[in-house]
């Protein structure tokens, strides 16, 4: 992202106040009628500064939480609640055909204790105050409503249009308040682009230790965050040089692995970030995008190199099995971080695929080897040729044609077999209630085993038909022991 300068920073942050005049407006001068401050602040600031300002709009207040829901309950018929003992109101209100989401949150002083994973609420009665306890400068800039003055106590725009990251008071004392801040600069690095301070980046690498207070479900969520970001590898790459990685994602930094000059192989750590990069560049193929399932599995596919690698003679490195490896890795981790179970038992497959295409180059594939692959990445099949693709980094253009034109020509050969067998979903000819009439048993484990004795046959030779199906499931049943 390019940075505006002061007097662009300006102009936008007029036209888009202007834009958002008719409701922040009506707000202020009810809040100022009932005897309360209140101010646009936040992220609103800023991305109002950057014309990007959406309708999501963000308040703070002297008002306390029981005058704030009183207030917009007068605004808007949609108020919720749900944020209340933080501090946080929000409602919906509809404007000359524009909807706005706003949130209203009590002037804040919050802090961590030492040993606390929870930060401690606690209401604060300045905007000083409040402002001082925000993230970055960059986020600690006000507009006064109804008035529209402009409040940036910190060099907020200044940075701003310098596109530097910095905190509105030490950044050990905001590191310490909340330690997931350290976290939240590598997101905004990624994010808007800009710069951590020198003094930024050392108190990150000095207080790394102090991650492990959060919990792991706001480290996923900040994670997550940074992963979805047009650019993510400047957030990893800071998140790797500060050490604080090494304390919530362990496996990325361990692919900095070390190389002499007699056993070569690629940077390993280099190499999975150019993945990520060219993975987000092909999710045009995904129903949607940003894809956090597709992203994470292009970041952690290698994960299981640095415990499989193996010095060979003649100088060449090898890493058998680190797909096997990797995936158990990635599947401990991403559970351990409260991903979703469907999260990762997504990427944890894609991770255990990620080489099945190698060798399919020497054309020694047979159409049961192609519907075996589809059957085995099932609904992942897409993010799979999508990471398979991206898994090419090498420099030698012949070579990264060659794989590219194997990999078109499998994804013909899929397509040619999906229109002709229904390859998508990938059955036996005859289902569990048809092999339990023919073979007159009950449900059970037999049931199962004349299943996938089917499911393979339907893999190795195609579609059967029922008959052929019947013929082959009571030659299964002759050879099974009596009984």
């Amino acid at each position: 992202m390019s940075t505006p300068t002061l007097n662009q920073a300006q102009a936008n942050a007029v036209a888009e106040l202007l834009r958002i005049a008719p409701v922040a407006g009506r707000l202020g001068r009810l809040f100022a009628e009932a005897g309360h401050e209140l101010y646009l602040v936040g992220g609103s600031v800023r991305d109002a500064l950057l014309d990007r300002l959406g309708h999501d709009l963000d308040f703070t207040t002297s008002a306390r939480p029981d005058d704030v829901e009183a207030l917009l309950r007068r605004f808007s018929p949609a108020v919720w609640t749900i944020g209340k003992e933080f501090g946080t109101i929000g409602c919906k209100v509809e404007d000359q055909g524009t909807s706005w989401v706003v949130e209203v949150t009590t002037f804040r002083s919050d802090a961590y204790a030492a040993d606390s994973r929870k930060p401690v609420v606690q209401f604060g009665d300045t905007l000083a105050g409040d402002l001082v306890r925000r993230d970055f400068t960059v986020n600690a800039m006000a507009v006064a409503l109804p008035e529209n003055r402009f409040v940036d106590p910190y060099g907020g725009l200044a940075d701003l249009a310098a596109g530097q990251i910095r905190t509105p008071g030490t950044p050990e004392a905001s590191f310490s308040d909340d330690p997931l801040r350290m976290m939240r600069a590598a997101r905004f690095a990624a994010q808007l682009g800009f710069t951590p301070a020198p003094e930024v980046v050392a108190a990150m690498t000095a207080m790394a230790d102090r991650i492990a207070i959060i919990s792991a479900e706001r480290v996923r969520d900040e994670l997550t965050k940074l992963l979805l970001t047009d650019r993510p590898r400047p957030g990893l790459d800071l998140l790797v040089r500060t050490g604080l990685a090494d304390r919530v994602l362990p496996e990325l930094p361990a692919l900095r692995l070390e190389r002499d000059e007699h056993h070569r192989h690629k940077d390993v750590y280099e190499h999975s970030l150019t993945v990520l990069e060219q993975a987000i560049e092909l999710e045009g193929r995904l129903p949607s995008r940003p894809d956090l399932v597709n992203r994470l599995a292009a970041l952690l596919h290698d994960v299981g190199k640095p415990a499989t690698r193996k010095f060979e003679e003649g100088g060449k490195v090898s890493f058998h099995h680190h797909d096997v490896v990797g995936a158990k890795l990635v599947r401990k981790r991403l559970t351990a971080l409260r991903f979703s179970s469907d999260e990762v038992k997504a990427v944890s497959e894609l991770v255990f695929l990620h080489l099945r295409f190698h060798g399919y180059g020497e054309g020694s594939w047979t159409d049961s080897a192609v519907r075996r692959y589809v059957r085995d990445a099932g609904d992942q099949l897409e993010r799979l040729h999508i990471l398979t693709r991206a898994d090419c980094t090498t420099r030698n253009q012949a070579k990264a044609a060659r794989l590219r034109a194997a990999y078109d020509d499998l994804e013909d050969r899929i397509a040619v077999l999906s229109e002709q067998e229904e390859l998508a979903s990938l059955r036996p000819d005859l289902d569990g209630r048809q092999i339990m009439a023919l073979l007159d048993v009950p449900p059970g484990p037999l049931v199962g085993q004349a299943y996938r004795h089917l499911l393979e046959l339907r893999i190795e030779e195609g579609p059967l038909g029922p008959e052929r199906a019947e013929e082959a499931l009571r030659a299964w049943w002759a050879e099974q022991a009596p009984g």
